[in-house]
């Protein structure tokens, strides 16, 4: 039930499929007494040990159109559904908007915690609401996009709420008036290679399917949690001197004016792509990526992490984040 393919047992298990199920366990003095950990797709998960307590796995299934505007078509899916199986729903509906968050891993519950985002658009751009349970006072909430607070792979739910509610549903308002979303470099590429020129958002998805299969293992065939570290976002002045000591340096412009570093290629500038400790290792080709060749501990995927921050941090003065769940 994780994508690093870590080996961890859980002192209690539960699958939930309704609301009943949670205020059962929040009434429960011995279960709600338990330390949880909310589960989607574990693809974003690194387990260091077994856990002992409440493992709360999401299996609430469902998607609907539940309304539209003058400009938006309003689209709700329950928290235990597969990311990408969201975004293929509703480009079969013929509501385009999601089209490149295609392939992300994981599940839909799990998907505001992280404001998940890749090829020039994050989940915020178009969310709406959602639904979670509230373990604190057993009751339910409903939370707006400025309730959540999303940042850079970051919400409300890393903060406030953490430790507190349980996604149950997301909505999404997704534009009538769609435009392609092309300002990502690589994906513009990939299309004109491929001679689209003016692109329906069902070729703009199979475009980022395509890149994502190149570039990123299948945790099937070799366990890993996808990008295991946030891109670093650095002052306008940092750039700038970094710049200076690596003319090479790959960055992007924010809209502060702050700089967002490839982190993979501050990893493989450090020597790390393709290398291992034990059973760990860095991938091949995307060095932002931490493998298990099989076998490997959450520990030493744990020690690989720090090893990489160590050398990174000595050579470029640049700290890196870990994006995974640790426990």
């Amino acid at each position: 039930m994780n994508t690093l393919g870590i080996d961890a047992r859980a002192q209690c298990y539960l699958p939930v499929q309704s609301v009943a199920q949670l205020q059962a366990v929040q009434q429960d003095a011995v279960l709600s007494a338990m330390p949880r950990l909310v589960l989607g797709g574990g693809s974003n998960l690194l387990l260091t040990r077994d856990f002992e307590g409440l493992v709360l796995h999401m299996a609430n299934l469902g998607m609907e159109i539940a309304g539209e505007s003058d400009s938006h078509v309003m689209v709700r899916a329950q928290a235990g559904e597969s990311w990408h199986g969201l975004v293929q729903w509703t480009l079969a509906q013929g509501i385009p908007g999601l089209e490149n968050l295609s392939l992300i891993p994981g599940s839909v519950g799990a998907s505001p915690i992280q404001n998940i985002g890749a090829y020039g658009a994050e989940l915020a751009d178009f969310f709406h609401s959602l639904t979670a349970f509230d373990f604190s006072t057993g009751e339910l909430l409903t939370l707006t996009r400025e309730d959540c607070a999303f940042g850079y792979r970051d919400s409300v739910f890393k903060h406030r709420l953490r430790d507190r509610a349980v996604i149950l549903d997301v909505s999404f308002a997704l534009p009538k008036q769609w435009q392609a979303n092309l300002k990502y470099a690589e994906l513009s590429a990939e299309l004109e290679v491929q001679g689209i020129t003016n692109p329906l958002a069902t070729d703009i998805s199979a475009a980022v399917i395509a890149i994502r299969r190149r570039k990123l293992p299948d945790p099937a065939i070799i366990g890993n949690a996808g990008s295991f570290f946030k891109n670093p976002v650095v002052s306008a002045q940092q750039q700038s001197a970094l710049l200076v000591l690596h003319p090479q340096l790959v960055s992007y412009v924010q809209k502060d004016g702050s700089f967002k570093l490839a982190a993979g290629w501050l990893i493989d500038q450090c020597g790390w792509k393709g290398k291992s400790l034990g059973a760990a290792g860095v991938h091949e080709t995307q060095a932002l990526v931490l493998v298990n060749r099989g076998g490997a501990s959450g520990q030493e995927v744990l020690q690989l992490a720090a090893r990489i921050r160590e050398d990174v941090a000595l050579r470029f003065g640049v700290m890196l984040e870990t994006e995974p769940v640790i426990v």
